[in-house]
């Protein structure tokens, strides 16, 4: 494998954190976003240098596999585990993608703590909860609406549906969901749903800050080809090749 792009990759988020422009790039394209959280967001872009590179590829082959977006897969494990593949939490779920024993099992994940394994049964069980939505229900509010299901169970995501419909909201659109969700959460609210209490408020969050990291990624993946195709036209490698305009990110 040709190794001259990691490399660059390297080196460039080495100068930039060094002179201050990784500051700067995230200040000039996050700094009017919402509750933004600027110390997480460098957190997070310091890990797509040091820890994302282990799992590029397993996440690449899931994908493909899938037929999902890897920097989607990406961004929710690092929200589940923050790419730790020996991540535990007080539930019991474990591994990158945070899987339950029983969901495992039923994705035919025999080792929780193996990254290819959990990336894989992680990504299958985002389908599986795609699959689940009703077929009105498309584009980015299906996505929205699986991820959070992914995250609080997809009982407790239909409880939330039949509450915003109950209140006249849209039960098809995640903007009117998510402001319901933490209701569950509510004792006057959740002993009247089905599936009962929940932490409705994590899946918000949860949606919310994986949106942020895919953002981000892709940002940076466009930055990181700019770059070098920069190098490559100072080098007169190509010199009739257009340089991409890259766009700030949509949050």
């Amino acid at each position: 494998r040709d190794r001259s792009l990691d490399e660059a990759v390297r080196k460039f988020f080495i100068k930039i954190n060094k002179n201050g422009l990784l500051d700067k790039l995230i200040n000039h394209y996050y700094k009017y976003a919402k509750s933004f959280d600027y110390i997480d967001t460098r957190v997070f872009i310091e890990n797509v240098h040091k820890t994302l590179p282990k799992y590029k590829e397993l996440f690449i082959n899931s994908a493909r596999e899938t037929e999902l977006d890897w920097f989607l897969l990406a961004a929710m494990s690092y929200q589940e585990s923050h790419w730790n593949p020996e991540a535990k939490s007080s539930t019991g779920v474990r591994g990158l993608m945070m899987l339950t024993t029983d969901t495992a099992k039923s994705l035919g994940v025999d080792d929780r703590l193996d990254p290819e394994q959990s990336i894989l049964g992680g990504a299958r069980y985002l389908i599986k909860m795609i699959d689940k939505m009703p077929e009105r229900i498309q584009g980015e509010d299906r996505l929205w609406f699986a991820l959070a299901a992914y995250n609080v169970g997809f009982g407790h995501l239909e409880d939330a549906r039949r509450l915003t419909q109950s209140q006249g909201g849209d039960a098809d659109k995640w903007l009117d969901v998510r402001e319901r969700l933490p209701l569950l959460a509510d004792e006057n609210w959740h002993q009247e749903t089905r599936y009962g209490y929940a932490r409705g408020s994590e899946p918000v969050v949860y949606v919310k800050n994986i949106r942020r990291y895919y953002d981000i990624l892709k940002w940076k993946d466009a930055e990181i080809k700019r770059v070098v195709l920069q190098q490559r036209l100072e080098n007169n490698e190509e010199k009739n090749e257009v340089l991409p305009i890259i766009n700030s990110p949509v949050l």
